[in-house]
């Protein structure tokens, strides 16, 4: 195979890896839908599921031109996106071995996870209009530019890339500061803007249907290989080594959350164990082409126990994230970003020397300035767009909705039907069987008068 080939297996891997990491978005609707209250879950799905579309929009307009375009000072990308570079698309333009439009898809899976992952920490109280325009306004002007700065490398996608992967050569291989970090600061931003839940701190707020939180953590486990393993962008050693050292933080991550909470609280939990394995997909994100396999159980192992006490810090410091996006996401892709620094395993694909491999600081260096920039940037624009924002239209729900359920005020629907009051049918008139169908309400005598009038 030449230089100028396309590689039928790279192409068929990253195309399935790109499907792996779209299927990751509805699981963390799952995922955050079981997290909420009954009478929340619906609009909290819906918050994951409305970012498939309007940010595959975007990037087919401009996004990915901003991420992926030329580099204009290393800083952001040619803005003209796909309508202006059709004419370089064709059947034979590459990226690496594959078609530029696999990359494209791949990188647009990306993109949609990283604005869903910011709807949990405004949970139950955030206006479905005001989180659209959010969407659209901080996939812009911070996921975009983040993304650009991170993953653009000079002479891949374009001949000039980022600032942070190419001059000050961070390792973020599949996404912990452009994304992860990105969207945790964000998540934290956003809350403080928006305010705590009617009874936060006072009254239980727990997960109405931990079934659905555990199959969401399934699909995100499972999806979460085409995120990091298909960040190889080939059917390679790259990607089975990057396979592997996820398999190992996450098992690792999902023990050592275990072990925590067993040791502070008296107990395993379910919701423990499916926020482990969320956190060492975290953490290992950044680190999976750079660690040896016992070098990702390190990262989960210590991921899984420090976001299982980050988390707690809302409540000691007051900021209500609803369902720990700071304390997983923030933690857990600065905990991977770091260690980096001193795990990185020069036999690994990245060949790069951590501090414990006689690499010295320079590549924890690295790593602090990029997580340091991005941490950075996403919390100051991501404070503006929010505040412009409340300024201009309303972004929380009416007190009364947030109380009765945010669902049907903002959806006109429910999750659950959990009246009292049913329909049952029967046949009736005519020959056996083909009567005509009539419906006949049944009300059990518990029913009030105001749940039949409701």
């Amino acid at each position: 195979m030449t230089a100028l080939e396309i590689s039928a297996g790279d192409t068929a891997w990253v195309l399935t890896a790109a499907a792996l990491v779209l299927l990751m978005t509805p699981g963390l609707a799952m995922f955050y839908g079981g997290m909420v209250r009954a009478n929340s879950t619906l609009n909290m799905m819906m918050m994951s599921i409305v970012s498939m579309g309007v940010v595959g929009v975007l990037w087919v307009l401009y996004g990915y031109g901003l991420a992926f375009g030329p580099s204009i000072g290393g800083i952001i990308g040619n803005p003209i996106g796909l309508i202006g570079l059709s004419a370089t698309m064709g059947a034979d333009a590459m990226v690496g071995t594959i078609p530029t439009l696999a990359f494209v898809g791949f990188q647009a899976a990306f993109a949609i996870i990283a604005v869903a992952l910011i709807s949990g920490a405004v949970a139950d109280r955030m206006t479905f209009q005001a989180w659209l325009v959010f969407s659209v306004i901080w996939a812009t002007l911070v996921y975009f530019p983040a993304a650009h700065w991170v993953f653009a490398f000079d002479g891949f996608a374009a001949e000039k890339g980022g600032w942070i992967a190419n001059t000050v050569k961070a390792i973020d291989f599949a996404g912990g500061t452009a994304i992860h970090i990105n969207a945790g600061v964000a998540a934290l931003v956003l809350a403080l803007v928006v305010g705590k839940r009617i009874g936060f701190g006072d009254r239980p707020m727990r997960p109405h249907n931990m079934t659905m939180v555990m199959l969401g953590a399934g699909l995100l486990w499972f999806g979460w290989f085409g995120f990091n393993a298909g960040s190889a962008l080939g059917a390679n050693g790259t990607a089975a080594h990057a396979w592997v050292t996820t398999l190992a933080a996450t098992a690792a991550a999902m023990l050592g959350w275990l072990t925590t909470e067993r040791l502070r609280d008296g107990h395993f939990t379910s919701l423990g164990a499916a926020s482990g394995v969320v956190a060492g997909l975290v953490a290992i994100t950044p680190a999976c082409a750079a660690v040896s396999p016992l070098g990702a159980v390190v990262i989960g192992a210590v991921a899984g126990c420090l976001c299982a006490l980050a988390v707690g810090l809302k409540f000691r410091f007051g900021y209500d994230d609803s369902l720990d996006v700071v304390g997983v996401h923030l933690v857990g892709g600065l905990v991977g970003t770091l260690l980096i620094g001193f795990l990185a395993d020069p036999a690994a694909p990245n060949a790069v020397a951590g501090l414990f491999y006689g690499g010295g600081f320079d590549q924890l260096v690295r790593q602090a300035i990029g997580a340091g920039a991005v941490l950075l940037y996403s919390a100051v624009l991501t404070g503006v767009i929010a505040l412009a924002l409340s300024k201009v239209m309303t972004l929380r729900v009416a007190p009364q909705a947030e109380l009765d359920g945010i669902d049907l005020a903002e959806h006109a629907e429910a999750g659950y039907d959990l009246s009292p009051v049913r329909y049952t049918s029967y046949r009736s008139g005519g020959p056996l069987g083909q009567g005509r169908i009539t419906q006949r309400l049944v009300i059990p005598a518990a029913a009030t008068s105001e749940e039949v009038s409701s």
